[in-house]
């Protein structure tokens, strides 16, 4: 057995929640092991690795799991227990899909799985690991309503969600190697078994003007695919979200490539490559029955289903955007406490300016106050980049790449000034023009903030900045008349310039 890391050798940049916990995920495609921080609202997967085994391979049309695609995954999973060990992993999940629960020699398969890994092995029926997929939509993603689908090698699981609520699923055959096996690897004849299959899916019939929710391997090198092919600035798979008619263009244009074409495309493995068409397939009909408005990506499916399924319920309701800019908070910022004053003093100033926000832009002013100060132990030239990129490429969820965009540029703005010298244009333009109005504003109110409290407790509680008889005042009363001066007022003043409101500091 490996040897263990005392206690006293792990970092202490990582929360305190409790112990490690690992989930294995043995796929109809792939065995996959991600061991997470903890249990929390906001898992951060602190190891992730996987091996394209294959085990669905073939099982549609002989019945058995592959024998070299069992060894393979054997294997992995013993490296994968080695792994939870020397990760003090005192929880570990098993899970088995598709290929395990279809193929004769599935039970022999999870008896050995369960002797290497030292623990059961759960063999999730179709609804079950329907119902984990979409909850773990449910715990990325704020208010969701729409399909969940999760396309896996062996079969594809449909559930309706809103909200916090999961209604019936459906488990189909229709995963990426079952459908390339009984079409005898043709498109054309995967398309007529995909159109009879999904005919009459009930779930499809809810999906009109909603969100379809993309879970699945082959579904993400798909959305890779996609952006690579447009230049995208964020290669960040979650929350990445296309309006229908673009998805089935694509789709469309994936299953007419050459194979020789498909063959040469780097953004994707070897392994899923050959898999791209059929998801393809699946993907549009999907589209043209349900007709959904858009399509959104999910990273986080049954892994993270199970992990918010074991959290207690009012840890559930709470905002997962919020959950992981608090942990970025703690663990990042000179005062965390200070980060939650600067989210009330913010509320106080846009309340009292007479703008109207939405919830959704309510929620990530709050995140950006959070956020603001983790970028502080860079060089001060380089503050502001370093944030942005921080926040632009963080495993963030509850939120889409525009708002991620917004979030970016509000504490680039905070730690750089208001130019936008050295921005990234792709990066700016996934912001509309009122976030990047909102961006800038918001960033000017909190670089006022920092000179006045700089980034400790308890004093902007007693520095309320306030539009007064259209007036910008901020109020220092008594010890706090001291931080007055000629730097301060001019950080007002580009505030109340953009905000058209006369710029005065209260002092005394």
């Amino acid at each position: 057995m490996p040897k263990l890391a005392a206690a006293s050798e792990i970092a202490r940049g990582r929360l305190s929640m409790g112990p490690p916990i690992a989930v294995i995920d043995i796929g109809s495609n792939s065995v996959r092991l991600v061991v997470y921080e903890a249990v929390s609202r906001s898992p951060t997967p602190v190891f992730n690795e996987k091996v394209l085994c294959g085990l669905g391979r073939n099982v549609a049309t002989t019945g058995r799991l592959d024998v070299d695609a069992v060894d393979k995954a054997l294997a992995a999973l013993k490296r994968f227990r080695a792994l939870c060990d020397t990760l003090r992993a005192d929880r570990v999940h098993v899970l088995a899909t598709a290929a395990a629960r279809d193929a004769a020699n599935g039970p022999e398969f999870i008896d050995r799985a369960r002797d290497i890994c030292r623990v059961d092995v759960e063999l999730l029926s179709g609804k079950r690991e329907a119902k984990l997929a979409a909850l773990g939509v449910i715990s990325g993603t704020y208010r969701p309503s729409g399909v969940v689908g999760d396309l896996g090698g062996g079969s594809l699981e449909l559930a309706d969600i809103d909200g916090h609520r999961v209604g019936a699923g459906v488990t189909l055959p229709l995963g990426g190697l079952a459908l390339q096996d009984i079409s005898g690897r043709s498109v054309k004849k995967a398309e007529k078994i995909v159109r009879e299959a999904l005919a009459g899916v009930p779930q499809l019939d809810e999906l009109a003007g909603r969100t379809f929710y993309a879970v699945g391997g082959t579904w993400r090198a798909l959305a890779k695919l996609h952006m690579e092919q447009r230049g995208y600035p964020l290669h960040v798979m979650h929350g990445y979200t296309l309006p229908t008619r673009a998805m089935v263009e694509f789709c469309r244009l994936l299953q007419r490539a050459d194979p020789s074409t498909l063959s040469k495309i780097e953004a994707v493995s070897d392994a899923r490559r050959a898999l791209l068409p059929y998801g393809a397939v699946v993907l549009e009909h999907i589209l043209r029955l349900g007709k959904p408005y858009e399509v959104m990506v999910s990273a986080l499916g049954v892994r993270e289903g199970l992990l918010f399924s074991l959290l207690p319920e009012e840890e559930q309701r709470l905002d997962p955007l919020l959950a992981a800019a608090e942990d970025l908070n703690q663990l990042r910022s000179r005062s965390p406490r200070h980060g939650r004053d600067l989210a009330a003093w913010s509320d106080r100033f846009m309340a009292s300016t007479g703008f109207e926000e939405t919830a959704e832009e309510t929620r990530l002013r709050r995140a950006a106050c959070l956020l603001a100060d983790i970028g502080w132990r860079a060089h001060p030239d380089y503050r502001g980049e370093q944030s942005l990129n921080i926040i632009a490429h963080a495993a963030f969820v509850g939120i889409d790449h525009t708002a991620r965009a917004f979030l970016a540029l509000a504490v680039y703005f905070r730690h750089a000034g208001l130019s936008e010298d050295g921005l990234s244009p792709q990066l700016r333009e996934l912001a509309s023009p009122q976030a990047l109005d909102h961006a800038r504003i918001l960033g000017a109110s909190m670089r006022v903030a920092y000179l006045v409290s700089a980034a400790m407790p308890d004093v902007l509680p007693r520095a309320p900045l306030e539009v007064v008889h259209g007036k910008l005042v901020l109020r220092l009363d008594g010890e706090l008349a001291d931080l007055a001066g000629d730097r301060l007022l001019g950080r007002v003043r580009t505030l109340a310039k953009l905000i058209g409101r006369e710029p005065v500091i209260a002092a005394g």
